[in-house]
């Protein structure tokens, strides 16, 4: 486990910038599938998945810099050149810019980001096999036999015994990816076939943010590195309650809006 994976000349590749990309990677060709399958357009949707990948890298690091604020007036280059990046900011930033692009191009936002909400888990996945290779995003210390001992060098506390909350949020996001994709999946069978269960656009980003939301409060009880806090809750979960509550509703307002339609 090193930050560095190995060196091609004077270049080298980093195991969390390497994740990364092979996540979005991962992520844009399971899109771009769904995309076809759906009858929606897959080039609208790697469009959407190039620009939520920067402004959500951006809204990412703005986070990470409110949490860490006293540490960034203090050396503002070490804290934005760091690998620190929080997860909602990017997520929040993601869905305005869906949502800004599909109002420009006059796309069904709903449609848009349900594919968005379909393959992005497969994308933290990755970005949480890049944690652990980094060592950040590390766990409280413990006696387990489940545990990990990082080596010098990485972020986490080297030579001690730490709960794996990188490969835990790593399983958590393939899980969710396989929930939120299957439910689409069963709205939109290969041509010829007929769907198991009516398409209700929004279900599967609903679906996407209450599963997010639930495993990422109870995983910050887990983790030992700083991550701010509001309260008795670190920032993550105080969003985490708001954007599950905001994916019930979301699940609540369109099953009734279809139940009424189809009336």
């Amino acid at each position: 486990m090193a930050i560095d994976l190995f060196n091609i000349g004077k270049f080298t590749v980093h195991g969390y910038g390497l994740m990364i990309g092979l996540g979005f990677l991962a992520a844009v060709f399971v899109g771009s599938w769904l995309a076809k399958r759906r009858g929606l357009s897959d080039g609208d949707y790697v469009n959407i998945a190039i620009f939520v990948l920067i402004i959500g890298f951006l809204g990412g690091k703005l986070l990470h810099v409110i949490v860490e604020f006293r540490a960034f007036l203090e050396d503002p280059l070490l804290v934005l050149g760091s690998e620190g990046f929080a997860v909602y900011g990017g997520i929040i930033t993601g869905i305005a810019t869906i949502f800004v692009y599909c109002k420009i191009k006059k796309l069904d936002f709903l449609k848009y980001i349900d594919l968005m909400a379909s393959s992005v888990p497969l994308n933290q996945a990755f970005g949480r096999i890049g944690c652990l290779l980094a060592g950040c995003c590390y766990g409280r210390e413990t006696d387990s036999r489940f545990s990990l001992v990082f080596p010098e060098g990485c972020i986490a506390p080297p030579g001690v015994k730490l709960i794996p909350t990188q490969p835990i949020m790593a399983a958590g996001n393939f899980v969710i990816f396989l929930a939120v994709c299957g439910i689409y999946l069963r709205t939109c069978p290969p041509e010829g076939k007929e769907a198991e269960h009516k398409y209700i656009p929004g279900v599967p980003t609903a679906v996407y943010l209450i599963l997010y939301s639930v495993g990422r409060f109870f995983i910050e009880y887990l983790r030992d590195d700083y991550r701010g806090s509001v309260g008795i809750f670190s920032t993550s979960q105080f969003i985490a309650l708001f954007s599950f509550a905001g994916g019930a509703a979301m699940l609540a307002y369109v099953v009734k809006k279809s139940r009424k339609e189809t009336d």
